[in-house]
């Protein structure tokens, strides 16, 4: 499965929990517009089908991304003191 870059998808789900918190609902009380369209791009960027695994599924690659890179042997593998 193809990744997004983790700045888009940190911009996905800051723009999606924004709009979820500040975007009046519908007529029926479903989500705005711009909530659904976001919710829809999550989904697909992280190969969910529904928003609330679409989060965690984001919020566990943006984790992952933060952790730094390992490096068999060791941090100092390669280098010479």
């Amino acid at each position: 499965m193809l990744m997004p870059h983790p700045e888009v998808l940190r911009r996905l789900l800051e723009e999606y929990e924004a709009a979820a918190v500040n975007e009046p609902p519908g007529a029926t009380g479903e989500p705005g517009p711009r909530a659904r369209d976001l919710a829809y791009t999550l989904c697909v960027s992280t190969g969910t089908r529904d928003v609330r695994r679409a989060l965690e599924a984001a919020r566990r690659q943006l984790a992952g991304a933060l952790e730094p890179a390992r490096v068999p042997g060791g941090a100092h593998a390669g280098v010479a003191d």
